[in-house]
Protein backbone atom coordinates (compact mmCIF):
# COMPACT_ATOMS: atom_id res chain seq x y z
CA UNK A 1 0.00 0.00 0.00
CA UNK A 2 1.07 3.40 -0.56
CA UNK A 3 -0.14 7.14 -0.63
CA UNK A 4 1.67 9.91 -2.89
CA UNK A 5 0.51 13.49 -3.64
CA UNK A 6 1.70 16.20 -5.41
CA UNK A 7 0.89 20.01 -5.94
CA UNK A 8 0.06 21.37 -9.72
CA UNK A 9 3.11 20.74 -12.23
CA UNK A 10 1.23 22.49 -14.92
CA UNK A 11 -1.93 24.50 -15.39
CA UNK A 12 -4.27 21.94 -17.06
CA UNK A 13 -6.55 20.60 -14.42
CA UNK A 14 -7.07 16.96 -16.15
CA UNK A 15 -3.65 16.07 -17.16
CA UNK A 16 -2.22 17.56 -13.66
CA UNK A 17 -4.84 14.45 -12.47
CA UNK A 18 -3.37 12.75 -14.60
CA UNK A 19 -0.01 13.12 -13.69
CA UNK A 20 -0.69 12.59 -10.24
CA UNK A 21 -1.88 9.18 -10.73
CA UNK A 22 0.74 8.21 -12.79
CA UNK A 23 3.21 9.07 -9.95
CA UNK A 24 1.07 7.43 -7.42
CA UNK A 25 0.87 4.30 -8.96
CA UNK A 26 4.54 4.28 -9.52
CA UNK A 27 5.20 2.85 -6.49
CA UNK A 28 3.02 -0.09 -6.58
CA UNK A 29 4.93 -0.79 -10.30
CA UNK A 30 8.01 -0.28 -8.35
CA UNK A 31 8.14 -3.18 -5.87
CA UNK A 32 6.75 -5.35 -9.15
CA UNK A 33 3.06 -4.96 -8.18
CA UNK A 34 -0.36 -5.06 -9.70
CA UNK A 35 -2.45 -2.12 -8.65
CA UNK A 36 -6.12 -3.32 -7.13
CA UNK A 37 -7.66 0.15 -5.78
CA UNK A 38 -7.29 3.46 -4.53
CA UNK A 39 -9.00 6.31 -3.03
CA UNK A 40 -8.36 10.12 -3.70
CA UNK A 41 -6.63 12.48 -1.56
CA UNK A 42 -7.54 16.49 -2.25
CA UNK A 43 -6.67 19.64 -0.82
CA UNK A 44 -8.58 22.19 -2.60
CA UNK A 45 -9.03 26.13 -2.00
CA UNK A 46 -12.73 26.37 -2.68
CA UNK A 47 -12.48 30.01 -2.37
CA UNK A 48 -10.18 30.58 -5.18
CA UNK A 49 -10.44 27.71 -7.77
CA UNK A 50 -13.58 26.48 -8.93
CA UNK A 51 -15.27 22.73 -8.36
CA UNK A 52 -15.29 21.98 -12.16
CA UNK A 53 -11.64 21.81 -12.04
CA UNK A 54 -11.71 19.75 -9.58
CA UNK A 55 -14.08 17.56 -11.70
CA UNK A 56 -11.36 17.37 -14.30
CA UNK A 57 -8.34 16.62 -11.63
CA UNK A 58 -10.61 13.66 -10.93
CA UNK A 59 -11.45 12.36 -14.34
CA UNK A 60 -7.94 12.38 -14.84
CA UNK A 61 -7.20 10.13 -12.60
CA UNK A 62 -9.85 7.85 -13.45
CA UNK A 63 -8.53 8.05 -17.11
CA UNK A 64 -5.53 6.29 -15.57
CA UNK A 65 -6.96 4.40 -13.44
CA UNK A 66 -8.64 2.55 -16.23
CA UNK A 67 -6.02 2.43 -18.40
CA UNK A 68 -3.74 0.83 -15.70
CA UNK A 69 -6.66 -1.69 -14.85
CA UNK A 70 -7.18 -0.12 -10.78
CA UNK A 71 -10.56 1.35 -9.33
CA UNK A 72 -10.44 4.33 -7.46
CA UNK A 73 -13.61 4.03 -5.48
CA UNK A 74 -14.26 7.06 -3.16
CA UNK A 75 -11.47 9.51 -1.32
CA UNK A 76 -11.54 12.71 1.11
CA UNK A 77 -11.00 16.45 0.56
CA UNK A 78 -10.17 18.90 2.76
CA UNK A 79 -10.03 22.59 2.58
CA UNK A 80 -6.33 23.84 1.83
CA UNK A 81 -4.84 27.28 0.18
CA UNK A 82 -2.91 25.35 -2.15
CA UNK A 83 -4.27 22.56 -4.34
CA UNK A 84 -3.03 19.07 -3.54
CA UNK A 85 -3.98 15.93 -5.37
CA UNK A 86 -3.55 12.12 -5.00
CA UNK A 87 -4.15 8.71 -4.53
CA UNK A 88 -3.76 6.15 -1.93
CA UNK A 89 -3.55 3.02 -3.85
CA UNK A 90 -3.40 -0.99 -2.56
CA UNK A 91 -1.65 -3.64 -4.50
CA UNK A 92 -0.90 -7.20 -4.72
CA UNK A 93 2.22 -9.05 -5.79
CA UNK A 94 3.24 -12.62 -5.99
CA UNK A 95 6.15 -12.72 -3.40
CA UNK A 96 8.71 -14.16 -5.84
CA UNK A 97 8.14 -11.35 -7.97
CA UNK A 98 8.87 -8.64 -5.18
CA UNK A 99 10.90 -5.96 -6.23
CA UNK A 100 13.05 -4.02 -3.07
CA UNK A 101 15.38 -1.31 -3.40
CA UNK A 102 17.71 -3.68 -1.04
CA UNK A 103 17.96 -6.23 -3.90
CA UNK A 104 20.78 -4.84 -5.61
CA UNK A 105 23.29 -7.28 -6.43
CA UNK A 106 26.94 -6.76 -7.26
CA UNK A 107 27.11 -7.00 -10.78
CA UNK A 108 24.47 -6.11 -11.52
CA UNK A 109 23.94 -3.14 -14.66
CA UNK A 110 21.88 -0.42 -13.89
CA UNK A 111 18.82 0.18 -16.31
CA UNK A 112 16.73 3.29 -16.51
CA UNK A 113 13.39 3.77 -18.07
CA UNK A 114 12.85 7.18 -18.16
CA UNK A 115 15.01 10.30 -19.16
CA UNK A 116 15.72 12.94 -16.28
CA UNK A 117 15.08 16.59 -16.34
CA UNK A 118 11.52 16.98 -15.17
CA UNK A 119 12.07 18.99 -11.88
CA UNK A 120 14.48 21.00 -14.40
CA UNK A 121 11.40 21.44 -16.62
CA UNK A 122 8.15 21.76 -14.80
CA UNK A 123 10.03 24.58 -12.96
CA UNK A 124 11.13 26.58 -16.12
CA UNK A 125 7.43 25.58 -16.86
CA UNK A 126 6.42 28.00 -13.70
CA UNK A 127 9.43 30.94 -14.71
CA UNK A 128 7.23 30.60 -18.33
CA UNK A 129 10.92 30.08 -19.65
CA UNK A 130 10.47 26.35 -20.85
CA UNK A 131 10.42 25.53 -24.42
CA UNK A 132 7.60 23.68 -25.97
CA UNK A 133 9.88 20.95 -27.04
CA UNK A 134 10.79 20.55 -23.87
CA UNK A 135 7.18 20.90 -22.13
CA UNK A 136 5.53 18.46 -24.68
CA UNK A 137 8.53 15.75 -23.51
CA UNK A 138 8.34 16.49 -19.81
CA UNK A 139 4.48 15.78 -19.59
CA UNK A 140 5.04 12.70 -22.11
CA UNK A 141 7.34 11.39 -19.73
CA UNK A 142 4.98 11.97 -16.67
CA UNK A 143 2.16 10.09 -18.58
CA UNK A 144 4.01 7.36 -18.99
CA UNK A 145 2.58 4.53 -16.46
CA UNK A 146 6.08 2.07 -15.67
CA UNK A 147 3.32 -0.99 -15.68
CA UNK A 148 4.94 -2.49 -18.78
CA UNK A 149 9.08 -1.52 -17.37
CA UNK A 150 8.06 -3.59 -14.24
CA UNK A 151 6.86 -6.57 -16.00
CA UNK A 152 9.81 -6.22 -17.92
CA UNK A 153 11.99 -6.24 -14.77
CA UNK A 154 10.51 -9.16 -13.72
CA UNK A 155 10.84 -10.83 -17.21
CA UNK A 156 14.47 -9.98 -16.86
CA UNK A 157 14.99 -11.76 -13.16
CA UNK A 158 15.34 -8.35 -11.54
CA UNK A 159 15.58 -8.50 -7.24
CA UNK A 160 15.87 -4.75 -7.03
CA UNK A 161 14.54 -1.79 -7.84
CA UNK A 162 13.15 1.60 -7.21
CA UNK A 163 11.20 4.26 -8.87
CA UNK A 164 13.03 7.80 -9.26
CA UNK A 165 10.69 10.40 -8.03
CA UNK A 166 11.13 12.98 -5.52
CA UNK A 167 14.72 12.12 -4.04
CA UNK A 168 16.06 12.29 -7.92
CA UNK A 169 18.20 9.94 -9.22
CA UNK A 170 20.70 10.07 -6.56
CA UNK A 171 18.77 10.26 -3.58
CA UNK A 172 16.68 6.76 -4.36
CA UNK A 173 19.82 5.15 -5.93
CA UNK A 174 21.72 6.08 -2.90
CA UNK A 175 19.23 4.55 -0.16
CA UNK A 176 19.48 1.66 -2.77
CA UNK A 177 22.98 1.22 -2.11
CA UNK A 178 23.16 1.46 1.70
CA UNK A 179 20.23 -1.09 1.81
CA UNK A 180 21.83 -3.28 -0.81
CA UNK A 181 25.22 -3.18 0.22
CA UNK A 182 27.05 -2.22 -3.20
CA UNK A 183 28.61 0.70 -4.40
CA UNK A 184 27.38 2.15 -7.44
CA UNK A 185 29.62 3.57 -10.89
CA UNK A 186 27.68 5.71 -12.73
CA UNK A 187 28.11 6.67 -16.82
CA UNK A 188 27.34 10.47 -16.65
CA UNK A 189 27.14 10.05 -19.97
CA UNK A 190 25.09 7.45 -20.63
CA UNK A 191 22.21 9.04 -18.57
CA UNK A 192 19.41 10.04 -20.63
CA UNK A 193 18.02 13.63 -20.47
CA UNK A 194 14.80 15.50 -21.60
CA UNK A 195 15.21 17.81 -24.23
CA UNK A 196 16.81 21.41 -23.41
CA UNK A 197 16.81 20.12 -19.39
CA UNK A 198 20.40 20.78 -19.41
CA UNK A 199 20.13 24.43 -20.90
CA UNK A 200 17.27 25.20 -18.72
CA UNK A 201 18.97 23.88 -15.86
CA UNK A 202 21.89 26.05 -16.69
CA UNK A 203 19.31 29.23 -16.84
CA UNK A 204 18.58 28.66 -13.32
CA UNK A 205 15.35 26.58 -13.59
CA UNK A 206 16.96 24.19 -10.43
CA UNK A 207 13.98 23.27 -7.80
CA UNK A 208 15.00 23.47 -4.50
CA UNK A 209 14.00 19.88 -4.15
CA UNK A 210 17.28 18.78 -6.28
CA UNK A 211 19.37 20.85 -4.65
CA UNK A 212 18.44 19.09 -0.98
CA UNK A 213 18.51 15.85 -2.42
CA UNK A 214 22.46 17.14 -3.64
CA UNK A 215 22.99 17.86 0.11
CA UNK A 216 21.27 14.91 1.50
CA UNK A 217 23.30 12.18 -0.63
CA UNK A 218 26.80 14.29 -0.73
CA UNK A 219 28.54 12.08 2.22
CA UNK A 220 28.66 9.19 -0.02
CA UNK A 221 29.17 10.57 -3.66
CA UNK A 222 32.31 10.87 -5.47
CA UNK A 223 31.68 13.06 -8.41
CA UNK A 224 34.97 13.13 -9.85
CA UNK A 225 35.65 15.49 -12.85
CA UNK A 226 31.43 15.28 -13.68
CA UNK A 227 30.48 19.08 -14.59
CA UNK A 228 28.63 20.81 -11.46
CA UNK A 229 25.36 21.28 -13.51
CA UNK A 230 25.26 17.37 -14.69
CA UNK A 231 25.98 16.54 -10.61
CA UNK A 232 22.52 18.93 -9.80
CA UNK A 233 20.59 16.59 -13.29
CA UNK A 234 21.61 13.57 -11.67
CA UNK A 235 19.88 14.69 -8.45
CA UNK A 236 16.87 16.50 -10.16
CA UNK A 237 13.61 16.08 -8.24
CA UNK A 238 11.40 13.70 -10.72
CA UNK A 239 7.85 13.79 -11.22
CA UNK A 240 6.66 10.41 -11.98
CA UNK A 241 9.69 9.27 -13.27
CA UNK A 242 10.70 5.76 -14.56
CA UNK A 243 12.48 2.74 -12.64
CA UNK A 244 15.59 2.06 -12.29
CA UNK A 245 16.39 -1.50 -11.36
CA UNK A 246 19.07 -4.45 -12.26
CA UNK A 247 19.96 -7.07 -14.55
CA UNK A 248 22.68 -9.62 -14.24
CA UNK A 249 25.03 -8.59 -17.24
CA UNK A 250 23.94 -11.56 -19.92
CA UNK A 251 19.90 -9.90 -19.79
CA UNK A 252 21.06 -6.53 -20.71
CA UNK A 253 20.69 -6.90 -24.43
CA UNK A 254 17.04 -8.98 -24.60
CA UNK A 255 15.62 -6.47 -21.56
CA UNK A 256 17.11 -2.93 -23.46
CA UNK A 257 15.04 -4.34 -26.41
CA UNK A 258 11.80 -5.49 -25.05
CA UNK A 259 11.73 -1.83 -22.95
CA UNK A 260 12.51 -0.27 -26.60
CA UNK A 261 9.92 -2.12 -28.16
CA UNK A 262 7.54 -0.94 -25.36
CA UNK A 263 8.71 2.88 -26.26
CA UNK A 264 10.49 3.79 -22.57
CA UNK A 265 13.59 5.72 -23.44
CA UNK A 266 15.79 3.27 -21.67
CA UNK A 267 19.38 3.19 -21.29
CA UNK A 268 22.08 1.37 -18.92
CA UNK A 269 23.96 4.05 -16.91
CA UNK A 270 26.05 2.01 -14.50
CA UNK A 271 26.95 -1.05 -12.22
CA UNK A 272 26.81 -2.31 -8.88
CA UNK A 273 29.83 -3.88 -7.32
CA UNK A 274 30.96 -4.63 -3.94
CA UNK A 275 30.33 -1.85 -1.66
CA UNK A 276 29.26 -0.23 1.15
CA UNK A 277 26.85 2.36 -0.54
CA UNK A 278 28.77 5.10 -2.51
CA UNK A 279 28.36 6.46 -5.65
CA UNK A 280 31.00 7.21 -8.22
CA UNK A 281 30.25 9.22 -10.92
CA UNK A 282 32.50 9.18 -14.27
CA UNK A 283 32.23 9.71 -18.32
CA UNK A 284 33.13 5.66 -19.03
CA UNK A 285 32.51 3.16 -16.42
CA UNK A 286 35.12 1.25 -16.10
Amino acid sequence: MTADFITPVIDDALTWGKVAATNAVSDIYAMGAKPLMAINLVGWNSEELPTELLSEVLEGANQVAEEAGFVIAGGHTVEDPEPKFGLAIVGEVDPKNLLRNSGFRENDLLILTKKLGVGVITTAIKNQESTEEATDAAIASMLRLNDQAAKIAIESGATGATDITGFGLLGHLGRAARESKVDVEINVSEVPILPDARDLALAGNLPGGSKRNLEWVEAQLDVGSVEDIDVHLLADAQTSGGLLFGVEPEEVETTLNKLIEAEHDAAVIGRMNSGSGMIRLSSQCK
